[in-house]
Parts: structure tokens; C-alpha cells; sequence
């Protein structure tokens, strides 16, 4: 009888002590930790995709552009530099050299045959009833250029110019100078921007520079609006 007794005691002792022990070992739910653990991974990765997403830069002239501009072309209005960090291409050596300007996207292309090797921010004529004041069209280097003009009747002057039609009247050249041959600022800070010549097409001072010493004679200029 005492066996029984004493061995029901024991039985109840190791239960209780079992019941004591799950008193101490918190209930935890997993799905909720998961779910928890999951929500704060997707904020984060949120937070860095927000980050890591660059500003969206819009510009005009992008919809006239007839070839994507290169990564390393300057701000529009930088008319102190050339147009890309890197070097200009030697003329003499582009296969099927040619050249082209938008207008209406404000740039100038050093082409070879279909492909573009060199682009410059430009300026070209103003528009007045939907024309612009460059003429269109299909043109070839001519033999005049120099190293600057002043022209007394439009009171407005360039640095480095070469013509491309009508022996003089129509150039490529820097932006404008005034009667002090001095950089008319506000004019020049068109470049790559808009439209703002007489009808002559506008580069920065070291790309003007540049095809005014290297651009061959003869070399075909192809002007669009776009």
C-alpha cells in the first residue's frame, strides 16, 4: 500500500515539476516572427532601390536629337570647353567625314558615313514663322575662315569662323563677341540650349577653335531642322 502511495507521489512530483518547468519557456509564434522579420527586408530594400534611383534629367532638345548624346557631352551652355572630355578626332583620318547639325536639337555631329564620333553643343538661327534664320539643306566647306570678325551692321562678332555657304555670310564659329571682343555672355549661354543666330551655327570657343584650323575645305555640312 505504501509502495502505491509512494510511487503515485512520485508520479505527481515529476509532473508538477514538468508543468514548473513550461512556465519559464515563453510562447512564441513563428509565423508572426517570420512575417515581422520578412516586412522590414522589404522596407530596406525599398529604401535602397529609392536611393540608388537617379534623377530622371529632362531636356528639350532631346526629342529633335537624331543621335543619342554621349555620356561625357558638357551642360548645355558650357561654351568655355569642348563639347566631350575627350580628345578631338583628327579630322583628316574620319572615313566618310561629314557633318551635321539640328537645329531644333541644338547639336553639331562629326560624322563617319552613319555613325557620329564627335558631338558639340550648338546654336543655330532663330525661328520666325516656324523657319529658321540657318538655311536647310545640303552644303560643303569653303575656303574663307579666320581666326575673328566683327560685323558692324549686326554690331556682333566670333572667334574662329569657316564658312560653309555663300563664301562668308553663312559660318561655323564661336560664340559672339562684342564690339570690345569681348564674349557677349548671355548669348553664348544659349549654346546647346536654344536657338539664337543670325543664321550662322554657334560652338563653344575650343570647338570653333578647332574646325577652324582642321575641318578640311569641301567637307559636306548636312543642316535639318532636327
Amino acid at each position: 500500500m505504501k509502495s502505491t502511495k509512494s510511487k503515485l507521489l512520485t508520479a505527481v512530483a515529476v509532473v508538477a515539476i514538468i508543468c514548473a518547468g513550461v512556465v519559464f519557456f515563453p510562447k512564441i509564434n513563428i509565423s508572426d516572427s517570420a512575417a515581422k522579420t520578412t516586412k522590414v527586408a522589404t522596407i530596406t530594400k525599398k529604401v535602397k532601390e529609392k536611393k540608388k534611383t537617379p534623377k530622371k534629367v529632362t531636356d528639350k532638345n532631346q526629342k529633335y536629337l537624331p543621335y543619342e548624346d554621349p555620356q561625357d557631352l558638357s551642360k548645355p551652355g558650357s561654351w568655355k570647353v569642348k563639347s566631350e572630355r575627350k580628345a578631338h578626332p583628327e579630322l583628316k583620318a574620319v572615313k566618310n567625314l561629314w557633318i551635321r547639325v539640328s537645329l531644333k536639337g541644338n547639336r553639331t555631329y562629326v560624322m563617319s558615313g552613319k555613325k557620329p564620333v564627335y558631338t558639340m553643343l550648338s546654336t543655330g538661327g532663330v525661328y520666325k514663322d516656324g523657319k529658321s534664320a540657318t538655311p536647310t539643306g545640303t552644303f560643303y566647306v569653303e575656303a574663307e575662315r579666320g581666326a575673328e570678325f566683327f560685323n558692324q551692321g549686326l554690331n556682333e562678332g566670333a572667334r574662329y569662323y569657316v564658312s560653309w555657304k555663300d563664301h562668308g555670310i553663312y559660318l561655323f564659329h564661336s560664340v559672339p563677341t562684342k564690339a570690345d571682343k569681348k564674349i557677349n555672355v548671355q548669348e553664348a549661354d544659349k549654346l546647346g540650349r536654344t536657338q539664337g543666330s543670325h543664321g550662322c551655327v554657334r560652338l563653344s570657343l575650343p570647338d570653333a577653335k578647332w574646325f577652324c584650323y582642321n575641318l578640311p575645305m569641301g567637307t559636306k555640312v548636312v543642316i535639318k531642322d532636327e
